[in-house]
């Protein structure tokens, strides 16, 4: 939904800059994340990094961990592409905002395949940051902040969000950009969906059970979490002392 309003918006200067138009989406696309931490959706991007820190310490097994990334993933597919086709059909992607989704359809499709993963990487390990501080966070006001900064940052930069571009890319099919939906997939959609996993179950699930779970736990600690990383294995419940009569 802030894709959308951000197209509306930044197309309708009367000649947006690159910067005034970074700034205008770094600014409103916080939005996004923002509703749904707070409705409790699922968003797949940030998926990634907590159910491979629950399959780590043991909250979950493989099965779990691929069903949660597989439903959210096609849901916000679907969800994305429907406010797209909305948008189309409504007249919302017209004149300058169509010109505007079409320019950044064709620009994030440009990019070869190492270059779309890496700014993928580097994108999520800034989301999953931003739901991370925003659980952390006590009040409505603590969540807001946690997530505007990060998420300003890899959208004001440049980075490859997957569900973000679950719209932006429909959005400029349907606006007129020259494109199959093939380009769309193998140019950006593939290599965005990978980067974004890296990020999020690597660097973030990974490397904070490391930092606060049981892969920094000593030797044994770090071998068994590998173990379930790997293998899908739920840890063994814990043993509940049993009362003497």
């Amino acid at each position: 939904m802030a894709g959308l309003l951000s197209l509306c918006i930044a197309g309708n200067f009367n000649s947006p800059s690159t910067g005034v138009t970074s700034l205008v989406f770094a600014s409103l696309f916080p939005v996004n994340l923002l509703l749904v931490l707070q409705s409790g959706g699922q968003l797949f991007t940030g998926n990634t990094a907590t159910m491979a820190m629950g399959l780590i310490e043991g909250k979950c097994n493989l099965k779990h961990l691929a069903k949660s990334w597989i439903v959210a993933y096609i849901g916000n597919i679907i969800g994305c592409g429907m406010l797209a086709i909305v948008a189309s059909y409504t007249g919302l992607l017209t004149g300058a905002t169509a010109e505007l989704a079409v320019k950044m359809t064709m620009k994030k499709c440009h990019y070869s395949f190492g270059q779309t993963l890496v700014k993928a990487i580097m994108c999520n390990w800034l989301v999953c940051m931003a739901v991370w501080l925003a659980t952390s966070a006590q009040d409505l006001a603590g969540k807001m902040v946690g997530i505007w900064f990060p998420i300003s940052m890899f959208v004001a930069i440049g980075f490859e969000h997957s569900v973000a571009n679950f719209f932006m890319l429909p959005a400029g099919l349907l606006a007129g950009a020259p494109l199959s939906v093939a380009d769309v997939i193998f140019k950006n959609l593939i290599p965005v969906t990978i980067g974004n996993t890296i990020a999020g179950a690597l660097i973030i699930g990974c490397g904070f059970s490391f930092a606060f779970g049981s892969l920094g736990q000593g030797e044994r600690g770090s071998f068994r979490g590998l173990v379930r990383l790997l293998t899908g294995q739920a840890a063994p419940a814990a043993k509940v002392p049993v009362a003497a009569h």
